[in-house]
């Protein structure tokens, strides 16, 4: 097979899982964005979540959502800003989870300090064509949400426990 540059973030276009499902925006309490990410996939609360995941974790987050009928699949990404990943993520129009890093410039290459900190990172939903965006507790149109100009930490989309692709 041939050097690729890049990849498809989902192999194919037609699968569907969660156009229709209801996602209602949370805001988040204290640092919480992924339990509370978690908290709006599953129309739960953030406490639900808190004690039984690790936020540097995913797996733990996919084993959390189990419960609940859903899973993560990991999208294949590199460290590339936001906005060269969303139009292909509008174009799926399904619901997926979007980590990036908080810092816009290159301090996210920082070695880590001491405690093995480098720098803060945020996670968001994308519901077709919407961002639902735990820190302001609002939707926004993801062409217009500042995450778009962040530098991508994880990409997942969100499947049914029972398909063959996730964590």
């Amino acid at each position: 097979m041939p050097y690729n540059y890049t990849s498809t973030l989902w192999p194919t276009d037609g699968d569907c899982f969660y156009r229709s499902r209801d996602v209602n925006p949370l805001r988040q309490s204290g640092p919480h964005c992924v339990s509370t990410v978690l908290a709006m996939l599953t129309a739960q609360t953030a406490e639900i979540f808190q004690e039984r995941i690790n936020t540097q974790d995913p797996a733990s987050w996919s084993l959390a959502l189990s419960a609940f009928g859903l899973k993560l699949a990991y999208c294949p990404t590199d460290v590339r800003k936001l906005q060269f990943y969303l139009p292909e993520l509008i174009r799926l129009d399904d619901l997926f989870t979007l980590s990036y890093y908080s810092p816009i410039d290159d301090s996210i290459l920082n070695d880590p300090d001491k405690n093995g900190w480098v720098c803060g990172s945020h996670i968001v939903i994308l519901h077709r064509s919407q961002i639902l965006d735990p820190a302001s507790g609002w939707t926004v149109n993801a062409n217009d949400h500042h995450c778009r100009n962040h530098f991508t930490k994880r990409v997942f989309r969100v499947v049914p426990s029972d398909f063959p692709r996730g964590l």
